[in-house]
């Protein structure tokens, strides 16, 4: 289930960043770490908070889906985060990568570190609590098991262990 909303997420993030826009101008590419940011908060708290929380929330569901497919509930969990950061910056580095060819858009070097941001975040926020959710019920489910003696056999009989003839 957590590959096909991976797959979902990430078909619906490239229709939403690789599609050609019809524009009459774009903007240069910003290359400067954090410039891109100033001018969002220069134009106000809400247009900035409209800005950055786009920037945020782009490739923020890859904190939760990456660890869902791996599908592991012992992991350490810095170990945990720093994979699912780096696939998400690495993700983000190749949409940006791929903009430079689509018409309309403009690749920006603070939606990199946005859309890294808001993967940690995201993982943070979810993935420790999640885990340790499931690793309760493991147990919980490991602690009591189900005796199934209503089937129609019966309970399977067990047969003491016979010692080898010479």
């Amino acid at each position: 289930m957590g590959g096909v909303l991976l797959l979902a997420h990430l078909l619906l993030v490239a229709w939403t960043s690789l599609r050609p826009r019809d524009v009459l101008w774009v903007t240069a590419t910003n290359l400067t770490p954090f410039a891109g940011i100033k001018a969002d908060l220069a134009l106000g708290p809400l247009q900035a908070a409209h800005r950055i929380g786009e920037g945020l929330l782009l490739l923020a569901p890859l904190g939760v889906l990456l660890p869902m497919v791996g599908g592991r509930l012992r992991v350490s969990p810095l170990a945990s985060l720093v994979r699912t950061v780096l696939a998400g910056a690495l993700i983000s580095l190749g949409i940006a990568l791929l903009q430079t060819a689509v018409p309309g858009q403009v690749p920006d070097v603070d939606s990199l570190f946005l859309n890294t941001a808001g993967v940690a975040l995201a993982h943070l926020a979810v993935v420790p609590a999640g885990r340790r959710n499931l690793r309760r019920r493991n147990q919980r489910e490991q602690a009591a098991p189900v005796l199934r003696e209503d089937t129609p056999q019966g309970r399977t009989p067990t047969i003491p262990r016979v010692g080898t003839v010479p």
